[in-house]
């Protein structure tokens, strides 16, 4: 049997790990034929290591699946270092990235707060977490670009809500120079926590309305399914 070990960031606040055991809980339903667990980087348990370190056996049909929408720190070092810690050989899968049925979620989510894709006078900020590396700031940008497409929106624009620019008043104006007189923030993010919390402050406080989170949602899952069986095809092509 192969194992999953779905691994998110984790946080200090409870919804951000219930988000990652329900897209857990779809990855069982949907693929009974894996050994689906949960691990994370810090602050919630159990960690990544620990959960490498409790797996009997063999360690080929193993893959860490991150719950991860950015190729960035999470993705890039936290993992792999705490793979080299637990002293395994596993298949590290890729994150999420723009993927279409992401932006399925998103779309559906806005369509839930009331937005329109034929509203001329709308703009949409894509609020993100900001990266260090500029390549996956402009990778997380290209989501707003192809959010926007078919629509008659005044416009779509990436912000960032820590890290790097433009900040979530700079995109709003820019928005509001390219025609919009509303703006509704789709947050790029795959749970609420303290910064969506923080964002859904700043939105409400200027007027805007905001739209849930990607959440549990199937299509989320299928993602992540779609990650750990390329990880394999990798693992059986060596």
């Amino acid at each position: 049997m192969t194992t999953v070990i779905l691994t998110a960031h984790g946080s200090a606040d409870p919804r951000s790990p219930a988000n990652t055991r329900a897209i857990a809980g779809h990855l069982r339903r949907v693929s009974p034929e894996l050994d689906v667990r949960v691990a994370f980087c810090e602050q919630n348990s159990p960690n990544l290591r620990d959960a490498l370190l409790e797996l009997p056996g063999l360690h080929d049909r193993v893959v860490v699946a991150p719950l991860l929408l950015a190729a960035a720190y999470h993705a890039r070092i936290d993992i792999p270092a705490l793979i080299v810690d637990a002293g395994v050989s596993v298949r590290q899968a890729a994150v999420l990235g723009e993927d279409e049925r992401l932006l399925q979620v998103m779309r559906q989510r806005l369509g839930e707060v009331g937005v329109s894709r034929f509203d001329a006078g709308l703009g949409v900020l894509v609020a993100a977490v900001g990266s260090s590396k500029p390549d996956a700031n402009a990778r997380t940008a290209r989501v707003a670009d192809t959010l926007a497409r078919g629509t008659r929106w005044a416009g779509a624009e990436v912000c960032f809500a820590t890290g790097a620019r433009p900040s979530i008043a700079e995109a709003a104006e820019r928005l509001r120079q390219r025609g919009a007189t509303r703006i509704a923030v789709a947050p790029w993010f795959l749970a609420h926590g303290r910064i969506t919390d923080r964002v859904a402050g700043y939105a409400r406080d200027a007027g805007m309305v905001m739209a849930e989170p990607l959440g549990a949602h199937r299509l989320v899952a299928a993602a992540v399914l779609d990650r750990v069986e390329d990880a394999l095809v990798d693992v059986a092509a060596a």
